[in-house]
């Protein structure tokens, strides 16, 4: 009687069983007909009882559990489970005195000498018995639509996450590539073959973003080369004033990553750690162990402007990034992002499980 929605072919088998094990035991409840010939008005009134309670048993979980019971009218719930087991019980004297059946019975299984046993006026066994199935019906069904309503909010949630997940990398994108081409567009007046690198460098990087990053996974060894790209266009505008230092990791294996995840953060020490006039440096460095992803960058803090993971001064991209990691790596990722005054540099620290 569980529902299974993988395959309701194993309920069916389940609930047939079950019944039929309740029908066996409704012929074989009183041992005192065991080897007597019983009247056939006996195995009439055994299939009326099969045949009432089963209909009651779904009359309960389909009708009245849905409509009464859930929609909390308990009142309501339990007059109608009271109700329809003392019809039951009705029904079934009232089938017995036109069968004849108690005198039937007494016939069969009084013994001679005997005095006719005293029946009571209501059958309290039959009243027991409707009581449990309507219980038991009663629990099976609410136990399904509990879990049916858990799996409705389980799948709404998943499709929450996919959308939102969805909206912030078409988000991520196009703010990479606004930032991008206006460096370029910028490089134009000064070196044109430079820009035709960048061109270059810029057209590999887009057809990894259309065909590589549209699954919710790339492989990390992708990723740093997509970085690698970064830097290199980057670099292209920068003066002999800033250092760049880029160590990438050794990777035994390939794990996956979500595309675009580590872009962000590079991304923002360039735009806040670069100057045309000061020197500055900007330190990246990406290790991995045991599917454990470290990410380490510094860069210059100048003093005309501070460097802050907000999203006026750093963009949609940042808040986006931390987004993601609580949508996607829950419990499995620390970040610290801070300025170091003493030492003129903000850090970010991040700390990634991708097992």
């Amino acid at each position: 009687m569980i529902q299974n929605e993988k395959n309701p072919w194993i309920t069916i088998v389940v609930q047939v069983m079950l019944w039929l094990l309740f029908g066996l035991l409704l012929l074989l409840y009183l041992p005192s007909t065991w080897g007597v010939r019983l009247p056939a008005e006996f195995w009439i009134k055994q299939t009326e009882i099969f045949v009432l309670l089963t209909t009651a048993y779904y009359l309960n979980s389909i009708i009245i559990v849905p409509r009464v019971l859930l929609k909390n009218h308990i009142l309501g719930f339990i007059l109608l489970v009271i109700l329809l087991s003392a019809g039951i019980t009705l029904i079934l004297q009232l089938s017995e005195r036109a069968l004849h059946l108690p005198e039937l019975m007494d016939k069969t299984l009084r013994k001679p000498g005997s005095n006719r046993p005293v029946r009571p006026p209501f059958d309290i066994f039959i009243l027991m018995v409707s009581f449990l199935i309507l219980g038991i019906s009663t629990s099976v069904t609410a136990i399904q639509k509990s879990q049916q309503e858990a799996r409705k909010r389980q799948l709404l949630e998943q499709e929450k996450v996919s959308s939102e997940l969805s909206y912030l990398r078409a988000q991520i994108n196009p703010h990479f590539f606004f930032n991008t081409l206006n460096n370029i567009y910028a490089l134009t007046h000064i070196d044109v073959e430079s820009s035709r690198q960048a061109l270059h460098k810029l057209s590999r990087m887009m057809r990894y973003l259309l065909y590589e990053t549209q699954s919710q996974s790339a492989l990390l060894s992708k990723e740093i080369s997509f970085i690698v790209d970064y830097i290199e266009l980057m670099k292209l505008r920068l003066t002999d004033k800033v250092t760049v230092q880029f160590n990438a990791p050794s990777l035994a294996n390939d794990p996956q990553i979500a595309p675009m995840l580590l872009l962000p953060f590079v991304e923002n020490a360039f735009k806040h750690g670069v100057s045309a006039l000061q020197p500055g440096y900007i330190n990246i460095d990406i290790n991995v162990n045991a599917r454990i992803l470290k990410l380490d960058i510094r860069n210059t803090v100048y003093s005309e402007r501070s460097v802050v993971l907000e999203e006026e001064s750093s963009g949609i991209g940042m808040n986006n990034t931390r987004r993601r990691l609580d949508l996607l790596y829950p419990g499995k990722y620390t970040l610290e992002a801070a300025e170091k005054s003493a030492a003129r540099e903000f850090r970010v620290n991040l700390t990634l499980d991708l097992s």
